[in-house]
C-alpha cells in the first residue's frame, strides 16, 4: 500500500529513528509500503521517517541507473567506512522539485540487516553511494539541505518556506503521529 510522503517542515523528518530490534510482519509491511511509495513517486530511495515511521529502515532502488543492482531494503543500516568525495545534484521526495549540488563520499561501505535478519555488508560507489548516504542521513534527522552551502540555501529560501508550511500543516493534521 502506497503511503503519503511527508514534506519538509514536518517534525518527524528531524527526529532520530529507533533501531529495529526484531524483524516482524509489521517490519515487512513497512518495507512493502516504502517500496510502493517509492515506485509511485519514481524515486531511488526512501526512508521510514518520510512516511511517518521512526524506525531505522530504508529502501533503495537504483536499478534504472544500474540494472545489475536489485532493489534492496536495509534494516538498521550504517556506514562503516567512507572515502573520497563526489559532488552532484541531489533531490529528495520530501522536497519535491527542489535540487542542489551536494558533496558526499565517493565510496561507502554499509552494514545492516536484510528482511530475514541476516547481516548484509556492501561497498558501493558513485550514485549508489550517494543514495545510501542520503537515506541513512534521514534516519538521523539530517536532510540533504543540511549539506547545502548557506548561499545556495538562501537562494532556495522561497521554495523552502512554502514546503515548510506544507510540512507544518501535516504536523497539525496528524498530532503525535510519528508511528513506531
Amino acid at each position: 500500500m502506497e503511503r503519503e510522503i511527508i514534506r519538509f517542515g514536518a517534525e518527524v523528518l528531524r527526529q532520530p529513528c529507533r533501531p529495529v530490534t526484531t524483524i516482524t510482519d509489521a517490519t515487512r509491511r513497512l518495507v512493502e509500503e516504502l517500496f510502493a511509495s517509492l515506485r509511485a513517486a519514481e524515486g531511488v530511495g526512501l526512508a521510514a521517517p518520510q512516511i511517518g515511521v521512526l524506525e531505522q529502515v530504508i529502501v533503495v532502488d537504483v536499478s534504472r541507473q544500474h540494472p545489475e543492482l536489485p532493489p534492496r531494503a536495509w534494516i538498521n543500516p550504517r556506514i562503516v567506512s567512507a572515502s573520497g568525495s563526489q559532488t552532484g545534484e541531489e533531490g529528495c521526495l520530501s522536497f519535491p522539485d527542489l535540487y542542489s549540488e551536494v558533496k558526499r563520499h565517493a565510496v561507502v561501505e554499509v552494514t545492516g540487516l536484510d528482511l530475514d535478519g541476516q547481516p548484509v555488508q556492501l561497498a558501493v560507489e558513485g550514485f549508489h553511494a550517494r543514495v545510501l548516504q542520503h537515506e541513512i542521513d534521514h534516519l538521523h534527522g539530517t536532510l540533504f539541505i543540511d549539506h547545502v552551502s548557506p548561499l545556495r540555501r538562501q537562494l532556495m529560501r522561497g521554495a523552502l518556506k512554502k514546503l515548510k508550511a506544507e510540512g507544518e500543516a501535516w504536523d497539525r493534521a496528524h498530532p503525535g503521529s510519528a508511528l513506531g
